[in-house]
């Protein structure tokens, strides 16, 4: 068991089939921490109004969240696009949860970090909603592909997890990044508001880099690359990858090394 000042997760898509919960339920059981954060798309309301796959497991990580809560770790939820419902309860608190739009981490280090899901700087989520409900159908026809792909790599004995989806987002992604920039429009914002990184979520595409003298850090994702950050107790960020064959962690001084 491994004690961290902060873990961040987003993106965990519960109610839906491409939840990992049992393997954020093994993260979960070798990681503590003072603090948590929920960085967004907890909950997959987008997908659940279509059809809802809410698992044991999935009941099971919710209930481990809420005893963490009860039991003193500050636990912070930050709602993301589809789970846009919660921010009507932001300021709030479910239980010994915290709900906020956004806030500010100040890291043991003394670096302040903007912590947010991102979608507001999503332009196809803020100004064609209809195209990113189209591409969360797409994605979950996949997710749902890849459900069946995994079964035959397991009956071939071929180790590791990998995800169709987040190959081909990852793909799209490298395709369109010309045109909707994520990751700059995100670092502007936090160039302004004068602190020295962002934390957040949104595009299932896990980082710690950075990028003009700020520190851009995306938590990834708890469907296709079952990512985590994490922070030390001297204020170190650092990755962990918990969907690899063997788990993996990046440090923000391996990056800038």
């Amino acid at each position: 068991m491994t004690k961290y000042r902060s873990i961040f997760l987003s993106d965990i898509h519960l109610g839906t089939r491409g939840c990992q919960a049992e393997r954020l339920l093994d993260f979960l059981r070798e990681h503590e921490s003072e603090k948590l954060f929920l960085v967004g798309d907890i909950i997959d309301f987008w997908a659940m109004n279509r059809t809802i796959h809410w698992s044991p497991l999935q009941n099971t990580l919710v209930q481990k969240v809420l005893r963490r809560a009860r039991h003193g770790d500050q636990v912070v939820l930050i709602p993301g696009n589809h789970d846009e419902a919660l921010r009507e309860y932001v300021d709030t608190s479910f239980g010994d949860i915290q709900v906020v739009r956004e806030l500010i981490h100040t890291a043991a280090d003394g670096r302040r970090y903007l912590v947010l899901h991102g979608d507001e700087f999503d332009q196809v989520t803020r100004h064609h909603r209809w195209v990113a409900v189209l591409g969360d159908i797409a994605y979950n026809f996949l997710v749902r592909l890849n459900a069946w792909l995994s079964w035959l790599r397991r009956t071939l004995r071929i180790p590791g997890y990998w995800s169709l989806a987040g190959y081909a987002k990852r793909r799209i992604k490298s395709a369109v990044s010309f045109i909707f920039d994520f990751e700059d429009s995100v670092i502007h914002a936090v160039r302004e508001r004068g602190l020295d990184g962002v934390i957040c979520g949104h595009i299932h595409s896990a980082a710690i880099r950075e990028v003009g003298g700020l520190t851009y850090i995306n938590c990834g994702d708890w469907v296709d690359s079952c990512t985590a950050i994490v922070e030390h107790a001297d204020g170190r960020m650092e990755l962990i990858a918990w969907g690899a064959v063997k788990p993996v962690g990046l440090t923000l001084a391996a990056v800038a090394a």
